[in-house]
């Protein structure tokens, strides 16, 4: 397989953007959800409809609609069998291992039917028993992400509840517990839906991991909530702000069809993307050796090696990846206890992969872009230093030929800058830089099911969105780990996954941070020294000059050094003003106070690791390593947009 070729067939073949939807809802036993339980499947079966019927017209090949649910009892899983009907996939962040999660909502109210659930046999009681085979059954072809970290302790408490029903203390110890567990199995879900689908009453909001709760959680997470009143539910309205909850819903306002339309055409489009816009990129395995000047530059004034040795890099072949740098990656995903197979595979064939394709296109086109930049400064000072340089070589008659070389010189800054706005080296090293970012992180958080939420990727206004656009459906492709995420799993993702990767990223940026300070302080030493030659030059005139009127030095001399002085008090000024400009256009102090700034988060990230490794067993769980995960994920989107903020606005233009 040609290697240039193999990321764009990728993204043909195997990448598909799809809409992802939550669902959340009052269980069966509630008595307005009861008395309507009909009309609000009829209500669900024709919203789902209309997704399909949405997501048909739209332009583009698509993924299958993914339903993320819970799955307990009530709307979940009438939900869920809705969805499997339409052939949409199901994902389960279960908020306990899959066996405890079917015994406590079958809600078993003896402890042999608990245990006879616990161990995988019916129970006694035939309304417990069916309620299990319900969830047994609309589990069995579902991916199942369970949070099961804390198992033993909710199962200790349940225990002593049911053994004791009377002791009040017990029970709400055993149900803080699980409100607990399924407030936090909402927040995963609603980290990856585009929209959620929320039957609810309006009336209770406050308690963890109920229908309201979720509700005010997915709106402070930025996911819009598509709410259906379950006493009126042929009628439903778009939430996207918290405060929109206080608003009175008016029950003859119709179906807002429009803003669905758009959440889920902006969910699965966006203006400025199409898969050819990373096919038409091309791979190359070496960087350039026309443009090496801005590394020239950094080795110069940083150190690292000799200043006229080879600049010339090789990048690593997206298919050899997963055998090369990301090897111990993909070992630690293949060494997960009870971990997914299915994920360690995507990572080494598609994930790393594309992250490595996207980061030697976006070298070069950095490359470029900073190079052609570099180009236009230095040849900017030979065209003044060159159009002067007739006078101290005495060369008067020749003037025109100095001249004529100086308007190449010139021509060739035209030439640089129409050629890096034509080619758009800065605008699409920018995209492909971000997207190289954004995946250089994921198989960390894909290993652990951590993804930013939905509503906070950073925004950019038109074609500048497509790489936050795709990155994110990138990640989504992969979805949830098939997984029951014990204190074993997290133990080994933390250890073997993400303490690797957040030590590498520290040390990367610490040593960028040191180097990138080196070269703005000594750029600035050499624009100082450039002034101060050209003061002393123009000095030495006037004293040579005062000399002669004094009689202290021939009178000539002056005059006959004058043409080199004017050439040295021309050309000192202008190599200074050029050196400050490559300082300005470059930015390293900037750039090494970012580097800095981003080392001292990851130290932050990388200690608080180490003291959630070394501490008690009981406080390593799913909600402390998820925090970790979300602070890393945080750390690099923060960068990012910090290196936009220096970059953005200097496009490739004449050295004024």
């Amino acid at each position: 397989m040609e290697t240039s070729a193999s990321l764009p067939a990728l993204i043909r073949d195997s990448w598909l953007p799809h809409l992802a939807l939550g669902i959340t809802g009052h269980r069966a036993t509630n008595p307005v959800y009861s008395a309507h339980a009909a009309a609000i499947e009829a209500a669900l079966d024709a919203l789902f409809a209309r997704i399909d019927a949405i997501c048909a017209a739209l332009p583009g090949r698509r993924g299958p609609v993914r339903l993320h649910s819970l799955l307990v009892d009530g709307t979940d899983q009438v939900a869920g069998e809705l969805a499997a009907a339409r052939g949409w996939d199901l994902a389960v962040p279960l908020p306990f291992g899959a066996a405890l999660n079917r015994a406590i909502n079958a809600h078993p109210d003896t402890l042999a039917d608990m245990e006879a659930l616990l161990a995988g046999r019916p129970a006694a009681n035939p309304a417990v028993e069916a309620k299990a085979a319900a969830i047994r059954a609309i589990t069995a072809d579902a991916d199942l992400f369970e949070l099961a970290d804390r198992d033993e302790e909710i199962e200790a408490l349940w225990r002593e509840h049911l053994a004791k029903p009377e002791d009040r203390a017990a029970a709400r110890a055993f149900e803080a517990m699980v409100s607990d567990n399924v407030a936090f199995a909402g927040e995963v879900m609603i980290e990856r839906v585009d929209l959620l689908v929320a039957v609810w009453d309006g009336k209770v909001a406050n308690l963890p991991g109920g229908t309201g709760h979720t509700v005010v959680t997915a709106l402070a997470m930025g996911a819009p909530v598509l709410l259906i009143d379950p006493a009126r539910p042929e009628g439903w309205r778009i939430l996207g702000r918290p405060e929109e909850l206080g608003q009175r819903a008016d029950p003859a306002a119709p179906a807002d069809a429009d803003r669905l339309e758009a959440i889920v055409r902006a969910a699965v489009n966006v203006e400025g993307w199409s898969p050819d816009l990373l096919a038409k990129e091309r791979w190359r395995p070496h960087s350039s050796r026309i443009f090496g000047l801005y590394r020239r530059i950094e080795r110069v004034f940083g150190g690292g090696g000799s200043w006229f040795g080879s600049l010339r890099l090789a990048y690593e072949p997206p298919e050899a990846v997963a055998e090369g740098s990301g090897a111990a990656m993909i070992a630690a995903a293949h060494g997960m206890p009870g971990g997914d197979p299915r994920i360690a595979r995507q990572l080494a064939e598609e994930v790393m992969p594309l992250f490595a394709w996207a980061d030697g296109v976006a070298n070069r086109l950095a490359d470029a872009y900073r190079s052609g930049m570099i180009v236009n400064f230095v040849l900017a000072t030979l065209a003044v230093m060159v159009g002067l340089a007739y006078l101290p070589l005495g060369m008067s008659a020749s003037k025109w030929g100095f001249a004529a070389v100086e308007l190449a010189l010139l021509g060739g800054i035209l030439a640089m800058t129409a050629a890096g706005s034509r080619l758009g080296w800065h605008r699409r090293w920018f995209a492909t830089r971000r997207v190289a970012e954004y995946l250089r992180h994921a198989p960390a958080l894909l290993l652990l099911g951590v993804v930013r939420p939905t509503g906070r990727w950073p925004r950019s206004g038109g074609a500048a969105r497509w790489p936050e656009h795709f990155s994110r459906h990138a990640l989504r492709h992969v979805g949830l780990p098939r997984a029951a995420l014990t204190r074993d799993y997290l133990r080994a993702g933390l250890e073997l996954a993400v303490l690797p990767h957040v030590v590498g990223q520290r040390a990367y940026h610490t040593a960028k941070a040191r180097k990138l300070a080196r070269v703005h302080h000594r750029l600035d030493k050499a624009a100082e020294t450039c002034f101060a030659l050209a003061v002393a030059s123009v000095l030495a005139y006037l004293v040579l000059k005062s000399a002669g009127a004094l009689g202290v030095a021939p009178k000539h001399l002056a005059s006959d050094l004058s043409p080199l002085f004017t050439f040295l008090g021309v050309a000192f000024p202008t190599l200074g003003a050029n050196l400050s400009g490559i300082r300005y256009f470059g930015d390293f102090e900037r750039f090494s106070a970012i580097s800095h700034v981003a080392a001292e988060k990851l130290r932050a990230i990388e200690e608080r690791v180490g003291l959630l490794l070394s501490g008690a067993p009981q406080a390593l769980t799913y909600a402390a390593v998820a925090d970790l995960i979300h602070a890393l994920d945080e750390a690099v989107v923060e960068e990012i947009a910090s290196w936009q903020a220096v970059f953005g606005a200097k496009h490739l233009a004449l050295p004024a």
